[in-house]
């Protein structure tokens, strides 16, 4: 294994559980970027220790300096895809670098879903899809249009090539970097530079209108906005979820899913979204990963 123990999310629980797992001189390495934490856009005024506001920004830069201190390895890269292994699992970067790890720490808080189009919700499930993974195989031979702003987006529209006979994308968020544009080209995905402003079907999708009131027939919209969403990134993994809204994963008091050596911690095992719960989370599993860790080594 590359790593003892790999941790998705730089915001407060994977940074606390980072800072935990370092100084029981375990192999850690981190993914994510500060950048996306909704801590990076806040300030607390109710936080232990401080009897004054502090930004956000602040305590995550703090954590960062405090996880170099751990000998914690930061790779400021999302994941967009993880396979289970005999005795550990693997990660495989938006830059395509396969890591390997015997624990899991999940810290990537939750997905917050804006609409892109105005009827979206009445085609869910007939024609637009949120997760490539599940529904790519439901295309084959189809076209497909891809609309995303992040990491999840440009990876999809290159996993669909392995199915969909035709694909567009449409970066929703600034412009594409020189790089991104060309590895979406040799892939043979065509670019779209108008906007997607309408879903055109009564029942199905049958395809999209443009911003210059031409119509793009596509079979199928896959919405991926931002880094890859939890709920899509653990689909394949069976991890159980909270049996009341299937929103978040459920945990135990040692921050233990039902898959052995994977944890959780932080928003995305639910309500309340505070830091301190974050944090709290994050020690905790920090911890429960190094014993797991331990007790793995010692029967290999």
């Amino acid at each position: 294994m590359d790593y003892d123990i790999a941790i998705i999310g730089l915001g407060p629980a994977g940074i606390q559980a980072g800072i935990h797992a370092g100084r029981r001189k375990n192999k850690v390495i981190i993914f994510g970027k500060t950048s996306e934490s909704a801590l990076n856009y806040a300030h607390l005024e109710n936080y232990f220790g401080f009897k004054e506001k502090i930004e956000g920004k602040e305590l995550l830069s703090a954590g960062i300096e405090q996880l170099k201190k751990a000998d914690v390895t930061i790779l400021e890269e999302d994941i967009i895809k993880i396979e289970p292994l005999e005795k550990g699992f693997k990660l495989i970067t938006e830059k395509e670098k396969e890591i390997t790890a015997i624990a899991l720490i999940l810290a990537m808080g939750v997905k917050r879903k804006k609409s892109f189009f105005k009827r979206e919700k009445d085609f869910i499930g007939k024609g637009v899809s949120y997760c490539v993974d599940c529904d790519a195989w439901f295309y084959k031979g189809k076209k497909v249009i891809v609309i995303g702003d992040g990491s999840s987006a440009i990876w999809g529209a290159k996993f669909l090539t392995q199915f969909a006979k035709e694909i567009y994308f449409y970066f929703s968020k600034g412009e594409l970097s020189s790089e991104e544009k060309k590895s979406l080209e040799e892939k043979g995905i065509k670019i779209l530079t108008l906007k997607p402003v309408e879903i055109i079907g009564e029942n199905e999708v049958k395809g999209v209108k443009l911003e210059d009131e031409s119509i793009l027939e596509v079979d199928g919209i896959f919405i991926e906005q931002g880094a890859k969403g939890p709920l899509e990134l653990l689909a394949p993994l069976g991890i159980e979820l909270d049996p009341e809204t299937f929103n978040y994963v459920k945990v135990d008091r040692e921050m233990k899913t039902n898959v052995e050596g994977i944890f959780a911690c932080g928003d995305i095992t639910g309500p309340p979204f505070q830091v301190a719960k974050a944090v709290g989370e994050g020690c905790i599993a920090g911890l429960s990963a190094s014993d797991y860790v331990s007790k793995v080594k010692r029967e290999s």
